[in-house]
This record gives structure tokens, C-alpha cells and sequence, in this order.
């Protein structure tokens, strides 16, 4: 199933995190900041997990170490054109994420059948 990191269980590689929503895995977007305006964009904060069949999450994170805490980092997303791509790029068909700091939002791949 999913390239789930050995070493640290609760988190995923995007590839692994690909590979879960391709087996009826859901994604989980969290605002930790509130976005606001800046120029055309719009800027905050936002975290993703990767939720199995069982209800079990793991942090998605990328790919490069975090030497200060001697683990990974957690991959933020810090506007709303990089959520619109990493959705895009993982084959959802429209974007839907939260707006407000604290709030989640749970999205499901439409697979083929």
C-alpha cells in the first residue's frame, strides 16, 4: 500500500501519500494560520495528513530532514496556489481547504471504477 516511512510511523512521503489516496486513502487539510491578502495572492498557513481506511493519520512531510530537531518537517503550504497545485498534482479534480485557522477539511479521490 502506501511508502510509509519505517522510522517515524506517523508520517508520509508524497509519494506515499499518492499512493494511499489511490487506494481510498483521504487527505486532511488543517489551517493553522488564516489566510490574507497579499498583492493577487493569498498567504497563510496549511498542513496536510494522510487518513487511512481505518481512521489512522499520519503527517505528510518532506523530503530533506530537519537537522535542528534531528527528525523530518512537516511540509507547509503557505498559499492557496501551492494547495491548488499539490491537489492537482495528487489528481483531485477541485480544490476545497479551509479558511479559518483551526479548521479541516477531509478530501477523497474519485477513482474510476
Amino acid at each position: 500500500m502506501a511508502d510509509k516511512i519505517q522510522i517515524t510511523p506517523n508520517v508520509i512521503s508524497e509519494q506515499g501519500l499518492r499512493q494511499s489516496l489511490e487506494h481510498g486513502g483521504q487527505l486532511e487539510i488543517e489551517c493553522r494560520e488564516g489566510p490574507f491578502r497579499k498583492g493577487p495572492s493569498w498567504h497563510g498557513l496549511w498542513i496536510m495528513k494522510s487518513v487511512d481506511q481505518s481512521g489512522e493519520g499520519q503527517m505528510l512531510v518532506t523530503a530533506r530532514m530537519d537537522a535542528a530537531r534531528g527528525g523530518f518537517k512537516v511540509r507547509e503550504f503557505k498559499t492557496a496556489t501551492g494547495i491548488i497545485s499539490f491537489l492537482a498534482d495528487c489528481g483531485f479534480s477541485a480544490a476545497h481547504f479551509p479558511l479559518r485557522a483551526g479548521e479541516k477539511t477531509t478530501l477523497r479521490l474519485q477513482l474510476a471504477d
